[in-house]
């Protein structure tokens, strides 16, 4: 709670909270969990549980996946990060994401979230052990339910960061590599309204490129950030005059946005 009242005092629109899988904590501890924080903080959007921590809760309390996120919803959750996905392809997802949750449950549970009238966003890991073919089969798929659902906000791709991984053996993919990505999935996702960069895995400076790559979204100014910490990565997390300051440079008029993309104050 002192982490949410941390965001509420800087002005922050959205808490995304994603973690492990752990069986000691049931649904009835994300119900409280959410619920108590969408009481104390109602102006503030839960953007969090990826699908595969969505997957675990319905196995673990024998429910379906749509029944969870239901009983989440009416807990306070807003909306369903894309975390999770890696690359949608079962042949890449047997190698790297063993015990996850299947290509066929992760697009499960965004349907099913869409169909109960929440957002998700959908994202994309690459840069390891993909091919382009597999790039593609992952972008067929959620253009397709966006053209069924219409509930993506956004997509993200970012790159795969070795450092305490099992996958260290892997150079991380380019700047470059990076950047043609993301202009091929701008072209794909016809549908899709937003590409975000990922100047978390990117840096500031790609990431304000990637905005001449067909991308038109910064993402967030983290609070706290867990997950490329935990590799050799270093994160810098900038200041809002930083992220300003360079979407000016690079051309760009810089908003501030909400969790739903909707505008809520330009700066001139």
């Amino acid at each position: 709670m002192k982490k949410v009242q941390e965001l509420k005092h800087l002005n922050g629109t959205t808490l995304l909270m994603q973690g492990g899988l752990n069986p000691g904590l049931g649904l009835d501890y994300f119900v409280d969990l959410i619920s108590t924080i969408h009481k104390e903080f109602p102006d503030i959007d839960i953007h969090s549980l990826s699908a595969p921590e969505i997957i675990y809760l319905a196995k673990i309390e024998k429910m379906s996946i749509r029944d969870v996120i239901k009983t989440l919803k009416d807990a306070g959750l807003k909306s369903i990060p894309g975390g999770g996905a890696e690359v949608l392809s079962p042949r890449v997802r047997g190698v790297i994401s063993k015990g996850k949750c299947t290509t066929e449950e992760w697009l499960e549970v965004h349907q099913s979230a869409h169909e109960l009238g929440m957002t998700t966003t959908a994202t994309m890991m690459f840069g390891h052990l993909e091919t382009i073919d597999d790039i593609l089969y992952h972008l067929n798929l959620i253009r397709d339910l966006q053209d069924k659902t219409h509930g993506f906000t956004a997509f993200i791709p970012w790159t795969f960061q070795k450092g305490n991984t099992e996958l260290d053996y892997v150079e991380p993919a380019s700047s470059v590599y990076y950047l043609k990505i993301l202009a091929l999935s701008r072209l794909f996702l016809y549908n899709f309204k937003n590409i975000q960069a990922s100047h978390v895995t990117q840096t500031m400076q790609i990431g304000t490129v990637a905005l001449h790559y067909g991308a038109n979204d910064l993402g967030s100014l983290m609070l706290e950030e867990n997950v490329i910490s935990s590799t050799d990565f270093k994160v810098r997390i900038p200041a809002i005059t930083d992220m300003v300051n360079n979407i000016k440079k690079a051309g760009f008029i810089p908003a501030r946005r909400d969790t739903y993309y909707n505008i809520l104050e330009i700066y001139d």
